[in-house]
């Protein structure tokens, strides 16, 4: 049995509600259940429940926002930004790309006090970009590669969890699964170029985070190990068979809850080219191979939209992510923008509508799982 098959259900029915019902208001329980990471792929009607009451808080504005998450820090954008768009409920969340425990914590809990409706934020945590990502930790973690046995890397997992959790973030971007220390914007990054050890360790991290209620993120689908180059500076493709792709599977057994697409393209594959495309908009790729063919029913991210590797296709870039099936967009250029044209397209695109339902689902989801329904003040 599809393991979100109560969300299929209730996102159909939901996305052929009248205008009007779109709208309607239904108060939020007084006191809801505790639900934790590990209740996101079961069948709960409770858990149904409040998803439901929370969309049906939500205009179809703030629906569509909770797919946008924005950046802060010192690489990201200016807190003024950040700001406007929260207050104007642009986005559903914000990851901090570099800073400080106190400046992350303070601006953190300064978004909170600003947003109508809860946020999520995250962090590229990954062992080996810690201590450069958060300047000031208490902690000092070594790097992914040198992390070889269970008790090390659920060590290191958990004291990142703990000092992450302190500031205020829900979601690590870790860990890395590409198959190689080696690659240009990989290196030391990954836990090695073995698969079996990457997909051991790699379940080891995400186990012990999702018990700590910080959800992980496996990356960089469908794979950055072997190619040549970095995303960040160029486009670069996968050349033929998906080699990495084996790593996946293994994983969502374990009850990985989200993916991260890279922007690499594939070329020389009948099945999944994507045509110069990169991954990240390329709908046989996170649609036909990620969702359909390997049934991972968790949470879609794209890398950062602003890397060089993602602008190949132009400014739509963000727009045609949504619609090769990803649920949240990192990073795009523009968020305003995105959101006015994802809005245009449902009302004319019914089909691209209840996608976008489906993935909204999948965040409130995520979100009461990571307890942040919004409680009756």
């Amino acid at each position: 049995m599809n393991k979100l098959i109560a969300i299929s259900v209730l996102a159909l029915s939901l996305a052929n509600c009248t205008a009007q019902d779109s709208q309607t208001k239904t108060p939020a329980p007084s006191s809801p259940p505790n639900f934790e990471l590990e209740d996101f792929y079961s069948e709960n009607t409770q858990l149904d429940s409040l998803v439901e009451v929370w969309y049906n808080t939500l205009s179809d504005t703030q629906r569509v926002a909770q797919l946008i998450m924005t950046s802060a820090g010192e690489l990201g954008k200016p807190q003024s930004t950040v700001r406007s768009l929260v207050k104007n409920q642009h986005v559903g969340g914000v990851i901090f790309l570099k800073g400080s425990v106190e400046s992350n914590t303070a601006f953190i809990n300064e978004l909170n006090d600003k947003s109508t409706s809860p946020l999520w934020y995250a962090i590229d945590a990954e062992p080996s970009l810690f201590n450069k990502r958060v300047k000031g930790a208490s902690v000092k973690i070594p790097k992914t590669i040198e992390l070889t046995t269970e008790s090390e890397v659920k060590s290191a997992a958990h004291r990142i969890d703990s000092a992450i959790q302190e500031m205020g973030f829900h979601v690590n971007f870790a860990p890395v699964v590409d198959l190689s220390p080696d690659n240009e914007a990989i290196k030391d990054r990954s836990f090695g170029s073995n698969h079996e050890d990457v997909i051991q360790r790699s379940s080891w991290f995400i186990e012990e985070s999702s018990k700590d209620q910080i959800m992980t993120c496996v990356k960089h689908f469908p794979g950055h190990g072997y190619v040549k180059g970095d995303t960040h500076k160029q486009s670069v493709s996968i050349d033929g068979e998906l080699k990495e792709v084996m790593v996946y599977p293994p994983l969502f057994e374990k009850g990985a809850l989200s993916v991260m697409v890279a922007h690499v393209a594939v070329r020389n594959n009948m099945r999944f080219d994507t045509e110069g495309k990169p991954a990240s908009c390329s709908k046989v790729i996170v649609s036909d191979l990620l969702r359909d063919s390997l049934n991972f029913q968790g949470i879609i991210f794209t890398d950062a939209m602003n890397m060089m590797a993602a602008t190949t296709v132009g400014d739509s870039a963000p727009l045609q992510a949504l619609e090769a099936g990803c649920d949240v967009i990192l990073m795009p250029p523009n968020e305003k923008t995105l959101l006015i044209e994802a809005l245009r397209k449902m009302e004319t695109d019914s089909e691209f509508k209840n996608q976008i339902n489906q993935s909204i689902l999948r965040v409130l989801r995520a979100k009461v799982c990571l307890g942040l329904f919004p409680k009756q003040k």
